[in-house]
């Protein structure tokens, strides 16, 4: 498992009882949005909606947010129109970034990026610059109580999954993005706890920072983690877990 998807699974569990819980809404709404807006507002349909709406489901959110998220997206009620973005940069060390956004103001949003970037040590490149090392996959972090790494290797490649890792206390399955759905259906017909569940993007190498290029690489992601516009962030960083638990503390 990479640095950056042991950061996401830390503070994922951290948010369970975080006050970024109204934050943590509205970007899952943003994406439930764009989703039904670019597949239509049916979940079995639409791969992308079925997986923010799950999303949405895990954190609590209610069901009536949920509806008129998808309601807004297929036009049955008025909303603000969102774009998907892409930035790219660099962070301390050297560590490739890359930001999905959904924004309504481009030139706001970048100028933000820029600053966030700049103020902890990075800077924000031109479009492409990163993205070449990074690799966009499926994802599925199951909680190991209970069950066996060889079962989840069976389930999971029976499935269509590429690797199976025991990473602390649970197994991170890696798929292909077309075969994201299938592993994730048998996954969940096993009843098992599913930590996290996304497509995203995995780097092929990564960088190790510690000390001060750790903190302010943390600091980095924190912060465009917490801005309102900003979805996904994707990192290769490599740094113990014992410092991003210290400085996420």
């Amino acid at each position: 498992m990479s640095g950056h998807n042991k950061w996401s699974t830390i503070k994922h569990k951290k948010g369970a009882a975080d006050a970024k819980r109204g934050k943590m809404f509205s970007k899952l709404i943003k994406e439930i949005t764009i989703a039904a807006r670019m597949g239509g507002g049916d979940t079995e349909g639409n791969p992308r909606l079925r997986t923010a709406v799950l999303a949405a489901r895990a954190a609590n959110m209610p069901k009536e947010n949920i509806e008129r998220a998808i309601k807004r997206g297929t036009g049955e009620i008025e909303g603000a129109s969102y774009e998907e973005v892409t930035y790219e940069g660099y962070g301390p060390g050297g560590v490739a970034v890359m930001v999905e956004a959904l924004t309504d103001n481009k030139n706001r949003t970048v100028a933000e990026v820029r600053h966030l970037f700049d103020k902890h040590g990075g800077n924000l490149g031109e479009s492409g610059c990163v993205a070449w090392l990074f690799d966009k996959k499926g994802v599925v972090t199951v909680d190991s109580s209970g069950v066996s790494e060889d079962e989840v290797m069976e389930v999971a490649i029976d499935a269509g999954a590429l690797d199976v890792k025991t990473e602390g206390d649970t197994y991170e399955i890696v798929t292909e993005p077309q075969d994201f759905e299938a592993v994730r259906k048998a996954v969940e017909d096993k009843a098992w706890k599913i930590e996290l569940a996304d497509l995203t993007m995995i780097p092929q190498n990564t960088i190790k920072l510690e000390g001060k290029k750790a903190e302010q690489m943390l600091k980095l992601m924190d912060s465009l983690d917490d801005h309102d516009d900003l979805q996904r962030v994707y990192a290769n960083f490599d740094i113990s877990e014992e410092e991003m638990l210290k400085v996420s503390a």
